[in-house]
């Protein structure tokens, strides 16, 4: 419970699903890739397995890999920290990095994997790739029956989700359906330079968007909404809200400090969007009416990854 912010913003409970301690891989990505390579390969050791990453997706992969003993190739762009790359690294993984952005790591991943038929285990789909996404959003969706069961009979009146590509988003309204006996408010969060669903909702198809700059939230740089996802999320969500960079080393201190709740909380840059927003609309006199945000609102929260990047938690938390 981040129960010093619920009584500053006057609301009744701020849930914070707190992500950074899952397997010792600290972040809920643990729950897709890894289940995903392990659901795909049946137990034959003979397949490689690819994918691209942001970081905590290949970690996730890595690490299923490794415990079934597969050789495993992981592609990154050129934005993701050398600090993530050996973490993958240590799991045994061989890392390939990739001139451009995720979107070039991932078109890179597909081609190498064709031409020497390696399996690929990626969080996005496409056309004719949507099992292996389905089966990582499945493992993601484990987060929303905990949260069910921790939160006892309490309504969960609005719930702010972080999307990238939209895979957990999509996951977590999912697991509302099926574990929840009712349904929240359903707000998005993204990077003001990545809006993708945003952009998405908008229009009612989906939009490629093009990013000038990527944000700090690296997992959550995408420009495009992934094909799954997508058809859950255009029928679900009821708000959608964008953020700058500027509050990231904020909230990550405060965080830390203890000034939201009892504990201290490690959290990562792609753990304040939903504290960041959720400040925001509070805060506006209309938007807080439009949404109905009142001290008997039960909201919660994602901190969907710890110090992934240790490097980058610690300049955070140093600014």
């Amino acid at each position: 419970y981040l129960n010093k912010l619920s009584e500053k913003l006057k609301l009744n409970k701020i849930f914070y699903k707190d992500e950074s301690k899952r397997f010792n891989l600290k972040s809920f990505k643990a729950l897709g890739g890894a289940y995903a390579v392990e659901k795909i390969t049946k137990g034959n050791k003979d397949i490689i397995i690819s994918t691209a990453t942001a970081g905590n997706h290949g970690r996730s992969v890595a690490w299923g890999s490794k415990k079934l003993g597969l050789k495993c190739k992981i592609f990154i762009s050129e934005f993701v920290s050398e600090f993530r790359a050996e973490v993958m690294r240590s799991f045994g993984a061989d890392v390939i990095r990739v001139k451009g952005n995720y979107d070039n790591s991932l078109k890179e991943c597909v081609k190498q994997s064709k031409q020497n038929n390696w399996q690929i285990v990626q969080d996005v789909a496409w056309h004719d790739y949507k099992l292996v996404p389905k089966l990582t959003m499945a493992g993601y969706s484990v987060m929303m029956k905990e949260i069910s069961e921790q939160i006892y009979d309490q309504k969960i009146s609005h719930v702010i989700l972080q999307a990238g590509v939209g895979g957990m988003a999509a996951a977590m309204v999912a697991g509302i359906a099926r574990y929840l006996d009712n349904v929240p408010k359903i707000i998005v969060v993204e990077p003001e330079s990545a809006a993708c669903v945003l952009a998405s909702i908008k229009s009612g198809k989906i939009e490629k968007i093009s990013i000038k700059k990527e944000s700090l939230m690296g997992g959550m740089s995408c420009d495009e909404v992934s094909l799954v996802p997508w058809e859950i999320l255009k029928n679900s969500v009821s708000h959608c809200v964008s953020v700058s960079d500027n509050y990231i080393a904020k909230t990550v201190k405060s965080l830390a400090n203890c000034e939201f709740s009892e504990e201290k909380i490690i959290g990562g840059e792609c753990s304040t969007p939903g504290i960041i927003s959720l400040v925001a609309m509070n805060n506006d006199v209309e938007i807080k009416k439009k949404l109905n945000l009142s001290e008997n609102s039960n909201v919660l929260l994602f901190g969907c990854e710890g110090d992934a990047d240790e490097e980058l938690y610690q300049k955070l938390l140093t600014e």
